[in-house]
This record gives C-alpha cells, sequence and structure tokens, in this order.
C-alpha cells in the first residue's frame, strides 16, 4: 500500500532530540527553540518568529493580538480547516467567508470588498496547497479599510509570492508542522509570524500566559507577574530539536517534493489535455513548495469511484476540506457573503495524491499508472 502521507523524516533529528532530553531545559524556549527562531527570522526576513505547540494556537495568539471582540467580523475562504474561523469564533467574532477561485482554491480577492461591513476586523487568506492568494489586492484592500491582515500559511512554508515568501506579508501568520506539512516538529508544532513591530512585545506576553517572564529573563524587569491575557503557548524544546534536524535539511526537502509534484505533472498532462480531469494551477507570481498535489475529475460520483479505484490498487488518496459554511457550527458562527459558485462544486471534485519526503519515483510512477488505468477501463 502506497500511504497517502507519512511524516517528514531526514535523520538528522535524532541527535538534537537527544541532545535536547539530555540538557537541562526541556521546556519551551531552550537551545533549539532559539535555533529555530533565529532560522525563521533570517531566512525569511520577518519581524519576529516565535514557535507554537500547534498552527492552531498561533491562530489564536493571533486573534488576541488583533484584540478580536464579540460582533466582529473576519473575512476568509469556507475551504479551508476549521482551525483557522475556529480561532476567532473562540474570541466572539462572527466569520463570514467568500468563494474561493477556482484555479487555486484560494480566496477569490475580487469579492473581498463586497463582504467588509463597519464591523469587519480582518481578512484571513488561505494558502491553499503551498500557493499563494493574490496579496497585493488583498493588503492594498486592508489598508483601505483599515483591517488587519492574517496569512494561514499552514501549509506554504517556502512558498512565495512575487518573491517575497509567503507569512512575511501579512500583519500576522500562522505556520503549521504537523506530521501532514512538509516540515514537522514531532507530529505537531507551529509558528506565528509577526510582521507588525505593534505586536511584537505583547505577543511574547500572550504566549507566557500573560506574564512579563521573558522580560525577566532578559534583566528588563526585577520580577515577573501576570499583566495580559494569554496562555501555554510555548512548545517543548525537544519539538524544537526535531524541527531543527528539519530545517537543516529545508532545501532537500522542499526539492525531493518539488520533484515529486513535477512527476505527477508530467504523468497526468495527457489525461489533462483529453479532459479527463483538471491539474493544478500555478499563477505566474508565484512560486509553490511541493506541498500537495491535487486533481479535479468531473463530478463527485466520479470522484467517488475513483477513490475506490486507488484504494483497490493500493494508492492512499483522499478528498480534502468540507467547506465550513455547510457543517452544523458554520451555519451557527458564520455567513457566507455572495453567491457559492465554485466552494463547495469544486471541492467536490477534488483528490489529493501522496506526496511526502522519501516517496519513490517508481511509487509515484505507480499512482500515475493506477490514475490513468481508472480512465482507460471507462
Amino acid at each position: 500500500m502506497i500511504a497517502f502521507n507519512r511524516p517528514p523524516y531526514t535523520g538528522s533529528e535524532d541527535q538534537y532530540v537527544l541532545a535536547a532530553m539530555r540538557s537541562e531545559k526541556i521546556s519551551g524556549d531552550g537551545e533549539y527553540s532559539a535555533l529555530c527562531k533565529n532560522w525563521f527570522e533570517e531566512t525569511l526576513g520577518c519581524d519576529k518568529f516565535l514557535l507554537t505547540p500547534s498552527c492552531t494556537q498561533a491562530l489564536e495568539m493571533a486573534a488576541l493580538l488583533i484584540d478580536i471582540q464579540p460582533g466582529d467580523e473576519v473575512i476568509m475562504p469556507s475551504y479551508t480547516f476549521v482551525s483557522t474561523a475556529n480561532a476567532f469564533v473562540l474570541r466572539g467574532a462572527r466569520i463570514v467567508f467568500v468563494d474561493v477561485r477556482p484555479d487555486t482554491m484560494n480566496l477569490d480577492e475580487t469579492l473581498i470588498e463586497a463582504a467588509i461591513t463597519d464591523k469587519t476586523k480582518a481578512i484571513v487568506p488561505v494558502h491553499y496547497a503551498g500557493v499563494a492568494c493574490e496579496m497585493d489586492t488583498i493588503m492594498d484592500i486592508a489598508r483601505r479599510h483599515d483591517l488587519f491582515v492574517i496569512e494561514d500559511a499552514a501549509q506554504a512554508m517556502m512558498s512565495t509570492y512575487k518573491g517575497r515568501p509567503l507569512g512575511t506579508i501579512g500583519h500576522l501568520a500562522a505556520f503549521s508542522f504537523h506530521e501532514t506539512k512538509n516540515y514537522t516538529s514531532a507530529g505537531e508544532g507551529g509558528g506565528l509570524i509577526i510582521n507588525d513591530e505593534r505586536f511584537s512585545s505583547r505577543a511574547e506576553i500572550i504566549r507566557e500566559k500573560g506574564t512579563n517572564r521573558n522580560q525577566y529573563f532578559r534583566g528588563m524587569v526585577d520580577k515577573y507577574s501576570w499583566v495580559d491575557v494569554g496562555s501555554s503557548y510555548l512548545p517543548s524544546d525537544i519539538q524544537a530539536a526535531y524541527l531543527w534536524g528539519q530545517l537543516d535539511n529545508s532545501i532537500l526537502i522542499n526539492e525531493t517534493r518539488l520533484k515529486i509534484w513535477n512527476s505527477y505533472k508530467v504523468g497526468l498532462q495527457g489525461l489533462a489535455e483529453a479532459g479527463k480531469l483538471v491539474l493544478p494551477t500555478i499563477p505566474t507570481d508565484c512560486e509553490h513548495n511541493g506541498h500537495m498535489f491535487y486533481i479535479k475529475v468531473s463530478d463527485l460520483s466520479t470522484r467517488a469511484a475513483l477513490l475506490a479505484h486507488l484504494k483497490s490498487a493500493g494508492v492512499g488518496a483522499v478528498f480534502h476540506y468540507v467547506p465550513l459554511h455547510s457543517a452544523l457550527a458554520g451555519e451557527k458562527f458564520s455567513r457566507f457573503e455572495g453567491v457559492d459558485r465554485f466552494t463547495t462544486a469544486e471541492s467536490e471534485k477534488l483528490i489529493r495524491l501522496p506526496v511526502w519526503y522519501g516517496l519513490s519515483e517508481q511509487q509515484v510512477q505507480t499512482v500515475i499508472a493506477a490514475v490513468t488505468s481508472f480512465y482507460g477501463s471507462l
């Protein structure tokens, strides 16, 4: 069976995890946390990077930092993971969903302004499959309407928009290091990127349970105390050590995933040209990270049949999100602005194929052959 996903593992992680375990500090913000923080700040060029236990918690921190209040509205796509919405719902916000673009499955930037009201506080673009949203337009809208932009870059580490790393364009951004992502910190993990210095000091406080503990350790205060709201948003240094082993091989992992992605693109191009399926679109100004390779089939029944065929051929393949606005909680906490032309219809056509560090070329060709044989049997 060709697994749909396996957590990335390069072999470098062991030495760092063992060293962290034997150190005198295995709780948050130890040696390896500092190494990861410096790597992101230097590689991405962001103002500040803070490791978190998950991307969900990074998004929750973002909601706290922009001071989401009950009744505020936050604009985002419905085609995303529940954490994107939940982080703001937890603070009392109402989610306003707008339709996606069928080419990238990203938030349709042309529909955002019509969804803005006097209650709107933020826009949350989700870089689906590691492909950038149209950020120039989104940032211009935010500037003109005095809104915050929080990039959900969970899938987008090492991707760029017009040469700029995703996660460094909005006021804040969140990365995921879950085991399904290109890079993991031992199964879970995330990071908050701060591009607006207004949030830097308070982010440290919120992350440290609402205390000024970091200032104490830097000698800025003689004792630390409770000064703001917050929670425990620090991962252990063992998690950071595992991630450091992956950052040490970041280019290799990225190149390997892109090679797999390109093999799928070449191998399935004939079916796309014959009109049997649709392949991913990468806009000219975007460089992606090979996070995901998906195909779109003609309809829901074809998707079910192809998934069954792939399973019988020993290939792990899955569909992705059920749009949030159609979920039980979505009906309670959100509204869909405008017409759902593409979100539901396109999501019902989408199948994700296996992409993971360590997937061999032979396995990729087996997957391609399984997809091809399905259409040959029709």
